[in-house]
């Protein structure tokens, strides 16, 4: 491969951006470090109560000696089936100072899934939250390997404890609360290997079963640091981050370590559905760092108290999953105040983020430039093997520090993900995209959203975006299903929410929109069929949900 360019690093000079150094900490020596240098600071809120460092190191010790007590450390593997609560901090803290891993668990995985995901990770203890009982019996055999389920309560710090434990036959049953009691508040953190898998991060499974991004305690320690070098300068225990990311996927749990890392407040959010609680928190607690999904940001402008909260200290407003539209950007900016909101962009095997967005220099529809450390290249999505040349579409991919080891267990999967170009080892992301002159990234799709009409590419967030500038339309999603008549080819869906002011018969909105499509778009991008949907279907962490529609349509 010859004559990559790098036109990013010019930007990177001018604002003085380097590339960051890891420091070897793994996470539990951060916030022993934190306990010791400011014991009183804030770690996190959770409702009314806060938990400072000090208490946090505690508790995460008490942890980690009951574990051990109960035969966990190195190569074990603690899964975490729980919203965001504080025993999800504490409990990735106690797995680092033991050295074991990690593993997030979608609380809304069903019973067979969750049967897979424990046995595909290995998962020996299974913190989960009671609430979740009837899915964890509803299993229909103990997964193999399983020995302990602690039971954690949404009260147990709030002075309202749980008490039921989740049983399953052949596997010790602990209540968390009855588990830490009478332990020691102290244990030093083990030496371990820093390129050592800290988390088992799991894939959407958008395309198959999910797969086990393994991802090392360098890469998710240094993944915030890379993005915090291309902002302004965060501040030891001064900083508040507020996020409603789900800790079990990627992007929660980058944040959460980012914040730790910092020695930052966090607000913990266990339910980024509940606008109500999250605009509160936000009044109680007015954040310096901001992070959120498009849509989500959507939910925060339509509250009518979001705009009450004090801003003033905001340093940073993120958003990840695709670029805002100008009118949210616009809408945003009017609340939070101008100069601070930055996408970033990334995904689980990227630990997860390698662009982010210099908010000086904010290009509206990009997703931003390469992070320091980080390499972004645009190959051909046919072979993978040319490179585009600037403004051209293709797939992108990346190299660098950010990078998962590997999928776990699936050597052929990390190889076709994970690529040799010029003997640097590059995630073909699956995204599709295009570099500009500066080295702002565009994205264009995901390559399985990218549909083929007639020989020709429809790219779906094109027509949404556009869409989503009606008056008829609050949401929009495209899907593509194989044509059976024309192999090679797709047959265009288009699900549609309506507005609050769209009037008229779903057929007569059906009409609406065909006639503006055909009279803006090319004829190959016009839908064959229109669906009408009450919700447009979301993800946990707010993303479309594009799978879910998939699954629905046909080649009719």
């Amino acid at each position: 491969m010859t004559d990559h360019k790098k036109p990013w690093l010019k930007l990177h000079e001018e604002l003085g951006v380097v590339v960051p150094e890891f420091d070897g900490l793994p996470l539990g020596a951060h916030i022993e470090r934190h306990a010791i240098a400011r014991p009183d600071a804030p770690a996190f809120r959770y409702f009314s109560r806060t938990l400072s460092y000090a208490e946090l190191n505690a508790e995460a010790n008490r942890l980690a000696n009951a574990l051990q007590a109960n035969g966990i450390g190195a190569g074990d593997t603690v899964g975490f089936h729980m919203p965001n609560v504080p025993q999800y901090v504490v409990g990735i803290i106690a797995v680092s100072k033991l050295g074991a891993r990690g593993s997030g668990v979608s609380p809304l995985l069903a019973p067979p899934e969750l049967v897979h995901q424990i046995e595909d990770a290995g998962i020996s203890v299974l913190m989960t939250l009671s609430d979740f009982a009837p899915a964890i019996a509803a299993m229909a055999r103990t997964p193999e390997g399983l020995r302990h389920i602690i039971s954690v309560g949404a009260g147990d710090f709030l002075g309202a404890p749980d008490i039921t434990s989740v049983d399953r036959p052949g596997v010790q049953a602990h209540t968390y609360q009855t588990l830490v009691e009478g332990q020691s508040d102290d244990f030093s953190q083990v030496d371990i290997q820093s390129d050592n898998t800290f988390m088992i991060q799991y894939t959407g499974g958008t395309t198959g079963k999910p797969k086990g991004a393994e991802i090392s305690h360098k890469t998710l320690l240094l993944n915030p640091i890379q993005v915090a070098a291309m902002d302004p300068p965060n501040q030891l225990y001064v900083e508040k981050y507020a996020s409603a990311f789900p800790f079990f996927h990627v992007a929660g749990l980058s944040f959460i370590v980012g914040a730790l890392t910092f020695g930052a407040q966090s607000l913990l959010l266990p339910n980024p559905r509940d606008i109500d609680h999250f605009v509160a928190q936000l009044k109680a607690v007015p954040p310096t760092r901001l992070g959120a999904v498009p849509a989500l940001y959507d939910m925060l402008l339509a509250h009518p108290e979001f705009a009450d909260v004090d801003f003033s200290g905001l340093q940073t407003a993120k958003s990840g999953a695709a670029p805002l539209t100008r009118t949210t950007y616009d809408a945003l900016a009017a609340v939070i105040g101008a100069g601070k909101f930055a996408d970033v962009f990334g995904m689980t095997e990227t630990g997860p983020c390698y662009i982010n967005h210099p908010i000086a220099h904010y290009k509206i529809g990009s997703v931003g430039i390469p992070m320091p450390g980080a390499d972004v290249r645009i190959m051909d999505v046919e072979t993978g093997t040319k490179e585009m040349p600037l403004g051209e579409v293709g797939e992108i991919v990346t190299s660098g520090p950010q990078l998962m080891t590997g999928y776990l267990g699936l050597p052929d999967e990390s190889a076709r993900a994970l690529r040799e170009i010029d003997g640097v080892r590059h995630m073909y992301s699956g995204d599709v995209g295009y570099m500009d002159e500066d080295g702002y990234i565009y994205l264009c799709d995901r390559a399985k959203d990218m549909l083929v009409v007639g020989g020709f590419k429809v790219f779906s967030v094109e027509i949404e975006d556009k869409l989503k500038a009606l008056p008829d339309v609050a949401e929009s999603a495209i899907v593509g299903a194989p044509d059976a008549k024309r192999p090679g080819n797709d047959i265009v869906h288009l699900f549609v929410q309506r507005s609050a002011v769209s009037t008229g018969s779903d057929a007569e909105t059906e009409g609406r929109l065909r006639a503006w499509i055909r009279a803006n778009m090319a004829p190959y991008k016009v839908p064959k069929h229109i669906h009408f949907l009450d919700e447009i279907p979301l993800t946990p962490v707010g993303k479309i949900d594009k799978k879910k529609m998939r699954a629905t349509v046909t080649d009719a």
